[in-house]
């Protein structure tokens, strides 16, 4: 089973530099660029973190010179 499907494990909240949230499976490893903010924790507690907290899905920027490229 994919680790990612399994609503049973353990999961952690992961933010990245844009402010996306993820749901990360506690066993994986965390990808270059993204913190843990949440958990470990139930995938159910830790959705609940993501609803709460990222109220705008809007990716931020990462600078003036990407703003000015789009």
């Amino acid at each position: 089973m994919n680790p990612f499907d399994d609503t049973d494990a353990t999961f952690r909240v992961l933010v990245n530099e844009r402010g996306q949230h993820s749901l990360w499976p506690e066993t994986a490893d965390l990808p270059r660029g993204w913190v843990a903010v949440f958990g470990p924790g139930a995938h159910a507690e830790c959705l609940a973190y993501v609803d709460a907290s990222w109220l705008d899905i809007t990716p931020r920027r990462l600078d003036d010179g990407a703003r000015a490229a789009s």
